[in-house]
């Protein structure tokens, strides 16, 4: 089986996407999880460009890495100097990391307008660069920027530039679509005119999005010859991204036969694109490839019962290779089917009445606003109670809520709830930053005197929607609320004309599920329509 060379370019590459942004010991956890997958080549950024980069290379000085070599990216010398004299090569020449990435122009018009030096002038800036570093003992790589573009322009200036490089003992060069405006047809048919230029010479491919084809021009560079790849995890980047490393990983391994990770590492793809999304404080993207939540989720009733039959009925791959795994999606489009499989799942005993019954009441909710296929908790919730096999948690009397504006402008929030647990009224007051928090302190300060546990459920996502804009601000208002207790996590549902009744149905449900009999403590469950049994 052939190998291909991951070379991850999230630390750089990927914190130019809009909102982006690690702190150095955060980048230092990437790191270590990239190698645990086993990705070969780690991009950490410019040694010296600031004070969090500086800081980077010297937590990775100390890090013992298994599979992975961090990687020091900078530029060809500055126009005017030797290799010797250019400060920025100095410091990559200092750096501890082994291997070395410089970007060099391979396109006329950059040359011309952007560094403003000669043809002949800028060859020499990649020679000397390249040759000065494998002279300091540093393996050199070349990342000929807008490459593609170059070549269109003047395909034999763009084949100098890679023989420049070559010639002075780059390891590799790397050609990049830096624009990200190439076609597959154009990638292909360029990398294997360098490759026949070249032959035996180490080629690899740097795309980027913004013509969405930064994966299908990956994949067809490889197949065209290049033999190291590189990306970012979750396709993060400048404009609209970078390729997907993630995706073409999975690509490689289960579509081409070309092998780009250790023996058995395929399996954490799931989880390490999750990481890196959560770390970024970003929702992980359910309709991913191969990795997200969805990306096995069947909604449709023909789709649920064809993989209950074969799953390669409607997979193209067994999703437990990725370290994935398939669902089937409540909604109105569900059958009996789809219902009793789920419930079963939980250790819910239905039968084709109750599936009837339920997944009518699926469409009477969602023609409503609720959508189930994002709040499982609150479904769960809802098939307990059609079948009998709902416990409540407490029975509740009222709650209530006021926020008064002070004439300085601070805004105070105070809830006050009434329940009774197991025949004991409970009364509690607190406040919060806003309505949903200070229901939420409310309500822990009365059940977590019998339920301790449930102090440990944290609330990590709020959304508000409206769902009818034509009536303003008396529209209907759906909440969806996703909480963690540190090991699971599930989604909960409201929907009401009040966006504080809304939530307060979202919420309970959170702090409910948890509670139901087979599971442990902390999820959800939503009051009925009278709001009274919770």
């Amino acid at each position: 089986m052939s190998f291909i060379e991951l070379y991850d370019a999230t630390l750089r590459d990927g914190m130019g996407g809009g909102g982006m942004s690690l702190t150095a010991q955060e980048k230092v956890r990437v790191v270590r999880r990239l190698d645990e997958l086993g990705v070969q080549f780690i991009e950490a950024g410019f040694p010296s460009s600031n004070p969090k980069e500086i800081e980077l290379f010297e937590l990775l000085a100390d890090e013992q890495l298994t599979h992975a070599q961090i990687v020091a990216f900078g530029m060809t010398r500055r126009r005017g100097v030797t290799a010797a004299e250019d400060e920025g090569l100095q410091v990559l020449t200092d750096c501890f990391a082994p291997v070395v990435t410089l970007v060099g122009k391979s396109s006329p018009l950059h040359v011309e307008k952007v560094v403003r030096v000669s043809r002949e002038e800028n060859l020499e800036m990649i020679a000397d660069s390249i040759s000065y570093l494998v002279a300091c003992g540093k393996r050199a790589i070349l990342d000929a920027e807008h490459f593609f573009d170059g070549y269109r322009e003047d395909a034999g200036f763009a084949l100098e530039c890679v023989r420049a490089a070559k010639d002075a003992g780059a390891e590799r060069v790397v050609l990049c679509d830096t624009n990200g405006g190439s076609l597959p047809n154009q990638v292909s048919a360029v990398v294997a005119a360098v490759c026949a230029e070249f032959p035996g010479y180490p080629i690899g491919i740097h795309t980027h999005n913004d013509s969405g084809c930064a994966v299908a021009n990956s994949i067809v560079a490889i197949e065209a010859g290049a033999t190291q790849v590189q990306g970012t995890i979750n396709g993060i980047g400048e404009r609209t991204g970078n390729a997907n490393l993630v995706t073409i990983i999975a690509d490689l391994e289960l579509k081409l036969g070309l092998r780009s990770l250790p023996e058995g590492h395929l399996a954490m793809l799931t989880a390490t694109a999750n990481f890196v999304d959560e770390l970024l404080n970003r929702a992980p993207a359910s309709s991913q490839p191969f990795v997200g939540r969805h990306a096995f989720a069947h909604k449709a009733g023909m789709h649920a019962a064809g993989i209950r039959a074969d799953s390669s009925t409607f997979e193209h791959i067994d999703p437990a290779l990725v370290g994935n795994r398939n669902d089937v999606l409540v909604s109105e489009l569900a059958g009996r089917g789809t219902v009793i499989e789920k419930a079963s799942a939980v250790g819910i005993e239905v039968d084709d009445a109750a599936a009837s019954r339920i997944v009518e009441r699926v469409k009477d909710l969602e023609h409503l606003g609720y959508q189930f296929e994002v709040a499982d908790g609150s479904f769960e919730l809802l098939m307990r109670r059609e079948t009998g096999a709902f416990e409540p948690l407490f029975q509740l009397e009222s709650w209530r809520v006021v926020v008064e504006q002070r004439a300085e402008g601070r805004v105070e929030t105070e809830a006050t709830i009434k329940i009774w647990i197991d025949g004991e009224r409970f009364v509690r007051t607190a406040e919060g930053n806003g309505p949903v928090n200070a229901l939420d302190n409310a309500l822990r300060g009365a059940i977590t005197e019998t339920h301790p546990h449930l102090a440990n459920i944290n609330l990590v996502n709020y959304k508000v929607r409206i769902l009818d804009e034509s009536h303003g601000t008396g529209a209907i208002t759906r909440v969806l609320i996703d909480v963690t207790d540190g090991t699971d996590s599930w989604g909960t549902i409201g929907v009401d004309e009040n966006v504080i009744a809304a939530s307060w149905q979202a919420l309970v449900d959170a702090l409910v599920y948890p509670e139901q009999p087979g599971r442990r403590a902390g999820a959800s469950v939503r009051p009925d329509e009278s709001g009274a049994d919770a």
